[in-house]
């Protein structure tokens, strides 16, 4: 910034060098006087031709630098935000924040460095330097000035909510995007190309619209700045004229005059773009703010003031209720669901899990199965009622540490691009030896040794080199790779085999004993074999006991079992 503003007050020095040249020192027709005034305008545009080059380079790396950290702070906090927190931000809306708007960002920190400097300089060191050389000619452009500043920012002002339109705009067309590219094959397999192609455009038809109104808005100051300034700049060299004509101006100060005009002008436009690309900014940092200044909701609970486990038991939920659009506090009063005003999505669940027991999850698609393992590892809060691991609420560990208990898969997981070893081990203190026997006991070793490289072999992004059988595999094998407390099964097995799902519970119960189980399953014959079977309807829990006590008291339990069996046969 110090080298711009050099840089332009050189650039402000060559004018007013120019008319002494024209006024003074041509008169006197002594050459060398004329060659060396010559010669200084040149070093002077010279060195503001050095200086501006330096000064634009180091604002593109500072501008880098700084967005680096933005978006380096935002990914942090986007990993670190809650469960209920995700779903008000929305995923979209955290990849056009870290895309579009840190760009928006970035484009005002380098800009403020070099038009930011330059601009107010060019405006009011120009209006200085006229007043300097002829008080009456300059008295235009000091009524001018404030006028077209006031303008700026008056429309500059209205620019920021339409562009706060235009980056949500642009979340929704994010949104039809990542489903479309996630679910492209589902898309093309039911020829949905033509509804695809209709819904983006309604996205992009919306933002482009917003970004159109904006636009006109925020390009209004332009035409009228102009307008003004050559209004003035005609005043200038009618009255100029008429002040040399009449001995009152050299001719060499009408010429900076018209020279100063134009850096005057170059300086109101660009307080005019500036302006525009800060309501942009603006507008942009905002949202960045939203997320990364998120209160930190799920903090740790110091023990002393965490109610005591009083039941045995390594998982204990003790009579919890949830619901997703409750405030994810922490204190346990049922007083919350007074008069049912919200929807529960879990009522009074209440079970236990010995240290190497397991317990099976059924029930219909949405009676809160994964809410039960979201609520465990501490994605969200419950409203009501306790959840204790080992003794200890949960929410009185680091969330680090709660979740390092864990092995997990989750619907919907993710294979990344990477080898199937970096996949397995996940960044986790696992050697060979235990990468070989997760791989085995997960049932994968099969087709991974198969390949020429082995472990070494990459998977595509979402694993789409793989068949859905194998991702799970590879799935269960990284979640048993570190030889977790507690093993979570959400629904892992839907793609596998009745042969391989029957050996994958088997080589799990022999080679993991001591590791506490939770499956959740839509197969009777994944659960039969667990300690503990939970049926769910609705959030509660309408059954509890063994797949031989279910049969005898548990109706749906029954009516499952026969329609599968019967199935099968």
């Amino acid at each position: 910034m110090l080298i711009k503003l050099s840089a332009t007050s050189l650039e402000l020095m060559i004018p007013y060098v120019m008319e002494h040249l024209i006024d003074h020192v041509v008169p006197t027709r002594e050459m060398i006087a004329v060659l060396l005034w010559g010669l200084a305008m040149i070093c002077l545009a010279v060195c503001t031709r050095f200086l501006n080059v330096t000064a634009n380079r180091l604002s593109v790396k500072t501008a880098k630098e700084a967005t680096f950290e933005v978006r380096r702070d935002l990914f942090h906090a986007a990993l670190h935000l809650s469960g209920g927190q995700m779903d008000e931000i929305t995923l979209p809306s955290l990849i056009s924040r870290m895309t579009s708007d840190s760009y928006n960002v970035q484009s005002f920190i380098q800009s403020i460095q070099t038009i930011g400097i330059r601009a107010p300089i060019m405006l009011l060191g120009g209006i200085t330097i006229t007043l300097t050389m002829d008080v009456g000619l300059a008295s235009i452009l000091c009524v001018m000035a404030p006028i077209l500043i006031v303008l700026v920012v008056m429309i500059s002002r209205r620019g920021i909510p339409l562009y706060d339109k235009v980056q949500r705009g642009m979340d929704s067309i994010v949104r039809v995007m990542r489903e479309n590219i996630t679910g492209i094959r589902v898309v093309k397999a039911l020829s949905r190309e033509p509804h695809e192609i209709e819904r983006f455009r309604k996205a992009n038809d919306e933002t482009t619209r917003r970004d159109i109104k904006a636009g006109m808005i925020m390009s209004l100051p332009g035409p009228i700045v102009t307008l003004f300034l050559n209004v003035g700049l005609t005043l200038v060299v009618l009255l100029g004229a008429r002040r040399v004509n009449d001995g009152l101006t050299e001719p060499g100060v009408i010429l900076a005059f018209l020279t100063y005009f134009n850096m005057i002008l170059m300086g109101v436009m660009g307080l005019n773009r500036i302006f525009m690309m800060m309501s942009k900014a603006n507008a942009s940092a905002y949202r960045i703010c939203e997320a990364v200044d998120q209160e930190e909701v799920l903090r740790r609970l110091p023990e002393s003031e965490a109610a005591p486990c009083e039941r045995p038991g390594f998982i204990v939920f003790d009579h919890v209720s949830f619901s997703y659009d409750g405030d994810t506090a922490t204190e346990t009063n049922d007083a919350r669901f007074a008069g049912e005003s919200r929807e529960r999505c879990l009522t009074d669940i209440d079970f236990e899990i010995p240290r190497g027991g397991s317990l099976g999850i059924i029930g219909a698609t949405g009676a809160g199965k994964t809410s039960i393992i979201s609520l465990l590892m501490r994605f969200y809060d419950p409203q009501a009622g306790h959840i204790f691991v080992d003794g200890h609420d949960v929410r009185t560990y680091e969330l680090a540490d709660l979740r390092r208990k864990f092995g997990v898969v989750l619907q919907n997981d993710q294979i990344f691009a990477d080898t199937i070893r970096e996949n397995v081990v996940f960044g986790r203190d696992v050697n060979d030896e235990m990468l070989r026997a997760a791989i085995a006991d997960g049932m994968a070793a099969e087709f991974v040794e198969a390949y020429e490289d082995q472990y070494d072999h990459k998977a595509v992004i979402h694993g789409a080199n793989f068949s859905g059988g194998q991702k799970q595999r590879l799935l269960i094998a990284r979640a048993l790779a570190a030889h977790p407390d507690i093993l979570v099964l959400d629904d892992s097995s839907s793609a596998l085999d009745y042969r391989t799902d029957s050996a994958l519970r088997k080589a799990i119960r022999t080679n993991y004993g001591d590791t506490t189980m939770i499956v959740i399953a839509q197969r009777v014959s994944s659960l039969r074999s667990l300690n503990k079977i939970i049926v769910l309807d609705e959030g509660r829990m309408i059954g509890y006991g063994t797949h031989e006590e279910l049969l005898e008291s548990c109706p749906v339990y029954r009516t499952i079992h026969e329609t599968q069996m019967g199935e099968a046969e």
